[in-house]
């Protein structure tokens, strides 16, 4: 069994504050339909990552004014494991979201997949090709670059929680 570093409280509010932050913003950039968003994330000494889904509704005609729902069990469980991911620097993994094709692809595909890499509490966006290396025949889709999951106020476009994951104690 693996045993992760003790956090402060405080910087697992802080990632938890992330967790929350990352997906209102994701949730701001989707097209109505049917989403999913996939969490996988790992740990030294771990056989099986741990894994949340997030089924995501988007209603309306694309505008500022559509209705976005989720399940509250579900996304609870999401922003729980997001946050243990990025407030702990020993965990590694993806998020990935599904989403319908766009009318008129040309692939064909009826899916479209973006992904995110979870590495040392860092969330960052994957282009099409690491998308594809990373969720491979998982999701039969159209892989596509990710678009940042920050908002675009922050100063590098990613965040480290606990904010002291790189300094040598």
């Amino acid at each position: 069994m693996a045993k992760l570093k003790p956090v402060s409280p405080a910087a697992f509010t802080e990632a938890r504050d992330e967790a929350h932050a990352v997906l209102a913003h994701l949730m701001t950039r989707l097209a109505p339909g049917e989403h999913v968003v996939r969490l996988g994330v790992g740990m030294e000494g771990q056989d099986k990552p741990l894994s949340a889904t997030l089924p995501i509704t988007v209603k309306g005609d694309g505008g500022a004014e559509d209705l976005v729902g989720v399940e509250p069990k579900y996304f609870d469980n999401f922003v729980f494991l997001l946050a243990c991911g990025l407030a702990q620097t020993m965990c590694y993994g993806v998020m990935y979201l599904r989403s319908p094709a766009s009318a008129g692809k040309v692939d064909c595909a009826s899916y479209t997949v973006q992904a995110w890499d979870l590495d040392w509490g860092t969330l960052t966006e994957c282009d099409a090709a690491r998308a594809q290396e990373l969720i491979g025949d998982r999701e039969p889709a159209a892989f596509a670059d990710a678009f940042g999951v920050h908002s675009e106020d922050d100063d590098g476009g990613e965040s480290v929680y606990p904010p002291v994951a790189y300094t040598i104690l």
